[in-house]
């Protein structure tokens, strides 16, 4: 029995929130939902986005693995992979995956229906990344976009300037561990990237908590260069040396450990001072896996929706921004959605 209309055309119509994520009517799917479901297409591996226990998930290899490697038996009942711009039927619906550029794996979900096309965003964002595929913009008649970094006063600088930070001060405190608080997808595969990128070649050390996802990422073709593991070495190793750890062990017993380290943090919350403050992060570093004020703006002037839905950020001055563009634009309610992967 379905529980839409043949005349509901409108993606507003057959798209809508639930408390269990979001719906879509004609193809009896959640996209990341919030508990359980029978099925789910899931945009990418963040806990936020990718929870355990649905009976049938669909999403690409990448987004699977790394389910695999977090949820074990718990990624899903029966786990469908499925290529970037490979179409395929559910329900009535045919459903598109796209690159994000968020990190490895993630997808927009674009879903065709009786001439209508809606694209939900997912994270994303819009600079390169050695990490992951870049964001391909879409057009479609309603676009569903995150709003974490959704205010004026988040414009990122050049991810090159910020680890030009970090190694400047590596050169001015050699004698000193530097510790960056990175999460454990995406932002260390990232950060690693940049390092290389920027010429550094010196092994990496790495935090036991974030192996396991470097190890995803390299079997998939993501050269990360030389990793250590860092809570194996001793303290009089890592002088000198740039050491990536969760977040939460800038501040542990592990830390503390090692002698005078710089903490350092990345993330694109490190535009705002109190952030830094609280973290007690003596170099922050503006680095982060989600499109700015800019950027957000850039996109929807790129996928060009006449109407546009905001969900999990700063909504208030992003729908204001989009309606002056000659857009309409809602807030979409949808809960759930963390701070992982900044």
């Amino acid at each position: 029995m379905s529980d839409f209309h043949a005349s509901d055309g409108p993606p507003r119509h057959w798209l809508q929130p639930r408390p269990e994520g979001l719906w879509c009517a004609p193809g009896r799917f959640f996209i990341d939902p919030a508990r359980p479901v029978d099925r789910a297409v899931i945009t990418h591996g963040h806990s936020d986005h990718a929870r355990p226990g649905n009976r049938a998930v669909l999403a690409t290899e990448g987004t699977l693995a790394i389910m695999r490697a977090r949820l074990g038996d718990g990624a899903g009942g029966s786990l469908e992979p499925v290529a970037y711009g490979e179409r395929r039927r559910i329900g009535e619906v045919d459903v598109t995956l796209l690159p994000a550029g968020h990190v490895l794996g993630s997808a927009q979900v674009r879903l065709d229906w009786r001439g209508a096309v809606a694209v939900v965003s997912g994270d994303y964002k819009r600079r390169l990344d050695a990490t992951c595929a870049p964001f391909e913009p879409a057009r479609c008649d309603v676009f569903v976009t995150e709003a974490t970094f959704g205010l004026p006063v988040f414009r990122h600088p050049p991810d090159t300037e910020e680890v030009g930070r970090l190694l400047h001060s590596l050169r001015v405190f050699p004698e000193r561990s530097h510790v960056v608080g990175v999460y454990a997808l995406g932002k260390c595969q990232r950060v690693a990237a940049l390092l290389r990128q920027a010429g550094y070649d010196r092994p990496i050390y790495v935090h036991g908590a974030l192996a396991a996802m470097c190890d995803v990422y390299r079997a998939h073709g993501v050269d990360l260069g030389e990793l250590r593991l860092a809570t194996a070495a001793r303290p009089s190793e890592l002088k000198g040396e740039i050491v990536l750890a969760p977040p939460s062990a800038l501040a542990d017993r592990w830390a503390r450990r090692l002698s005078d380290p710089v903490a350092a943090m990345a993330s694109g919350w490190m535009r705002v001072r109190q952030r830094a403050r609280q973290r007690q992060v003596e170099l922050p570093l503006v680095i982060s896996d989600h499109a700015d004020w800019d950027e957000l703006l850039a996109t929807i002037r790129d996928v060009d929706a006449p109407e546009v839905w905001v969900t999990h950020g700063r909504e208030e001055a992003l729908i204001h921004a989009i309606s002056a563009q000659g857009r309409r634009a809602r807030a979409l309610s949808l809960v759930g959605f963390e701070e992982e992967g900044q």
